[in-house]
């Protein structure tokens, strides 16, 4: 061991030998922060440790030159090969030297117990990886030879545990590439500890007794504060759970009390203990106001050197009388470079960190799109939707929240931001941004001593796996959906277009699929060209094959529950398909939905020969829901249609209508005489057509209000008008998803049903659950009123 890294004197070349997370807290330590001193054990040591076991029969005698090729799938296998590699690490022996050394250099800091955290770099030659928070855990020992010694292979061996093996082979990082450096520093009784998240829109404090440690283990509830970030004000106060907290063996807290025995919660019985909190204090917040303000002014000049978004952990050491804040750990990554994030509006839900491929015009559409990317592009077409698949995630300079967009992003669960101006001149090709499209921000991204374009992009390549800040719905939504569930009356249905989420979203808790849309479903299938294209080049038996296959795909996988197809709504901006229809470019509406049936019925005709071949497949569980229908004489033609098809010999099946055209509020009597078996509020088209407000247009958003008390009343009206007429009444625009409040009034209106994204179905649920439970306690709450005053 040639020398140890102290972090006041980390230089930008020796990153990769001590870790990003030592890196950055060096960092700041260096820029005059106060940060709880340490040093490093480089990345070299362990590589000279793994080589240096002589063992002839080692398992990780080769591996500084091996990939270990491992079948992760094989849980016992994984699990015994783990077990050896780090049993063999564990009983290796550490040279005295470097044990000597380490203990010497912590002497100096005069405490009994050390902190030895694990802190990763990664080969730029390998993809991006994901958040690793959890996968190693940092190691508490006492300042001794033998215990320093041990707690330096018991942090070392970490990288092979199973589940760290099973998320290297994952991500495709080989064993060669991880760095892992250990930080050691002191760790001395503190008054109180917890972590800073800072981002655009507010920060949350949280704060414990004593260490940390308590809130890791998540054995506390700690205490929360809210703060306005421009002002520093404290918003809100929630006291938390706090009965026990971590000191250090020499001396307990003074705010501590009675000790619990280390077998039954100290993680580590030779350094920490476990302390019960005063009951008195229990009912206290942890921060004195004094501290409060302390870490909120350190938040305040930390903006300064990391920009908006941003954590620290942070510990306030009872040193003194007075005590001192100490930052632990700055859990940022990245720097995000100075300067304003670039705005528009949160489109689809997450945080994403990658890298943007920029493409200016639109109509010079790629065979393919990098995986792994974020796309920025001045408008989305629906044609463009077979390429969005792999994206990370999506910027477009125009679009509004029901912009197609914006659609397509939200159900396949990529983070997207419209109508952010200038995006395309502002970003180039190969930029690292962090997107946040719950804000609606992009911020780009700079290591320290970088430019803003990564090692790969310099290569020429994109790197392949971002990292990827958010959660898709196949892994963070699927268990909490399949978690114990309050019944609700009220039908949750979901919209849907991608075959390729069946797998994903049939096991979800809904009763059936309220929209799907097919004009997103066949543009695949379709291959850039119109279906009228097809029909007139004599290949109308092969589009019709694919085409009842597709809607098949839906059917079976829902079945019993019902699927309702929406037929084609062909927009202006699909014109893009070549077609031999003439269709007004300048119209903002086109010729849309029914109208366009009648017009050229091969189409409409096409697709209901596609429904009967579903039909005839068994399948008795699709309905068919007609678009942007403007007068009854257009729906009577469908129907006509319908008939002729024979649709309507199968008992179960029904004819639906949009109602998103005003004239339905005036005319749903006159529909239903004509045979709608229900409808369905789009409420997208519903509003643009009531305001005047071209829903595509970003800039007009705040114009653009699916809230709009006109808006909301004619909900109302179509919901009461659908009940007297004995008709369910269903909601499938994006208002419930985006704006999850407008669920109460739904619910109390008398909704048959709502559909959403994917994305949205979680909170949905909990939505119409507390909706439903609100009404049957105020009906409760008035029967009881009632029955007290009959008594009286």
């Amino acid at each position: 061991m040639d020398k140890l890294y102290w972090l006041d004197q980390i230089k930008l070349e020796d990153r990769a030998k001590v870790g990003d997370k030592a890196f950055y807290l060096s960092r700041i330590m260096q820029r005059g922060y106060p940060v709880v001193p340490g040093f490093v054990v480089s990345a070299e040591i362990l590589r000279q440790f793994l080589e240096n076991l002589n063992s002839s029969e080692s398992l990780v005698a080769d591996l500084p030159h091996s990939s270990l090729h491992l079948n992760v799938a094989n849980w016992r296998q994984l699990q015994q090969v783990a077990g050896r590699l780090r049993q063999e690490i564990l009983t290796a022996t550490v040279p005295q030297q470097w044990v000597s050394k380490i203990f010497q250099a912590a002497r100096e800091w005069q405490t009994g117990c050390l902190i030895l955290r694990p802190t990763l770099a990664v080969s730029a030659a390998t993809p991006s990886m994901k958040n690793i928070s959890g996968l190693l855990e940092s190691v508490f020992c006492e300042c001794e030879p033998e215990a320093i010694a041990f707690a330096l292979k018991r942090t070392w061996s970490q990288i092979f545990r199973a589940r760290s093996l099973l998320y290297w082979q994952q991500a495709g990082i080989n064993l060669q590439q991880i760095s892992l450096a250990v930080l050691v520093q002191p760790v001395e009784n503190a008054i109180a500890s917890g972590l800073l998240r800072a981002n655009s829109s507010g920060w949350e404090i949280e704060a414990t007794w004593g260490l940390g440690i308590a809130i890791a283990l998540g054995e506390v509830q700690p205490d929360v504060y809210y703060i306005q970030q421009e002002t520093g004000i404290v918003l809100k106060r929630q006291l938390g759970n706090k009965m026990l907290a971590y000191g250090v063996d020499d001396a307990a807290p003074e705010a501590l009390s009675q000790p619990v025995p280390k077998s039954a919660l100290t993680p580590d019985p030779t350094c920490l203990s476990t302390y019960l909190i005063q009951e008195a204090q229990q009912k206290q917040y942890a921060l004195q106001e004094d501290y409060l303000q302390q870490i909120i002014a350190l938040g305040t000049q930390l903006v300064s050197e990391l920009g908006q978004i941003f954590t620290i952990k942070w510990t306030i050491a009872a040193q003194t009388i007075s005590g001192k804040l100490y930052i632990t750990q700055v859990s940022s990554p990245h720097v995000i470079s100075h300067g304003h994030p670039i705005r528009g509006l949160g489109a689809a839900g997450g945080r994403v960190v990658a890298n943007a491929l920029v493409i200016k015009n639109p109509q010079h559409k790629p065979e393919q799109l990098a995986k792994g990317v974020i796309l920025v592009i001045p408008a989305i077409a629906p044609d463009w939707l077979p390429l969005l698949h792999q994206l990370a995630g999506i910027i477009t300079e125009q679009g509004g929240l029901t912009s197609h967009a914006a659609i397509l992003a939200r159900e396949l669960g990529i983070a997207a931001v419209v109508n952010a101006k200038s995006a395309t001149s502002l970003i180039q090709t190969g930029e690292r941004l962090l997107l946040d499209g719950d804000r609606g921000e992009v911020y780009r991204i700079k290591g320290e001593g970088e430019s803003g374009k990564t090692a790969e992009m310099e290569k020429g390549k994109v790197a392949e796996n971002p990292l990827s800040l958010h959660l898709p719905i196949s892994s963070s939504r699927s268990p909490a959906l399949t978690a114990d569930l309050p019944m609700i009356a009220t039908q949750l249905l979901v919209n849907l277009s991608q075959s390729s989420l069946i797998e994903q979203v049939q096991s979800f808790p809904v009763d059936g699929v309220g929209l799907l849309r097919s004009e997103l479903m066949v543009l695949k299938m379709l291959s850039g060209q119109h279906p009228n294209s097809w029909i007139l080049s004599g290949r109308q038996a092969e589009l019709l094959e694919q085409w009842s296959e597709e809607i098949m795909q839906f059917a079976r996988a829902f079945a019993p529950r019902p699927v309702f197809y929406r037929s084609l709504d062909w927009a202006q901006d699909l014109t893009s398909l070549s077609d031999n229809l003439q269709s007004s470019p300048q119209s903002m509406l086109g010729e849309r939905g029914t109208f366009s049936y009648l017009q050229n019925p091969a189409v409409f005709e096409l697709e209901l020969q596609a429904l009967a071949r579903v039909q005839q497949a068994g399948y008795s569980n699709v309905n068919l829901l007609l678009p942007f229908v403007r007068t009854v004489e257009e729906f009577v033609f469908c129907r006509r249609k319908v008939e002729q098809a024979h649709l309507t010999e199968v008992s179960q099946f029904q004819l639906w209508m949009m109602a998103e055209v005003p004239s339905v509020l005036f005319l749903l009597p006159e529909y239903v005489k004509a045979g709608a078996a229900g409808i369905s509020i789009g409420t997208n088209d519903l509003t643009q057509l009531l305001l005047g407000v071209d829903r595509e247009q970003g800039q007009l958003a705040k114009v653009f209000n699916e809230r709009h008390p006109a808006v909301m009343s004619a909900i109302a009206q179509l919901i009461q008008m659908a009940k007297s007429a004995g008709i369910p009444c269903s909601i499938c625009g994006q208002a419930p998803a985006l704006y999850p409040e407008i669920i109460d009034k739904l619910v109390e209106w008398g909704i048959t049903s709502i559909s959403v994204e994917p994305e949205a179905v979680e909170r949905t649920y909990q939505a119409i659950a507390r909706a439903e439970q609100r009404l049957i306690l105020e009906a409760a709450r008035r029967e009881l009123k009632e029955g007290k005053s009959n008594f009286i």
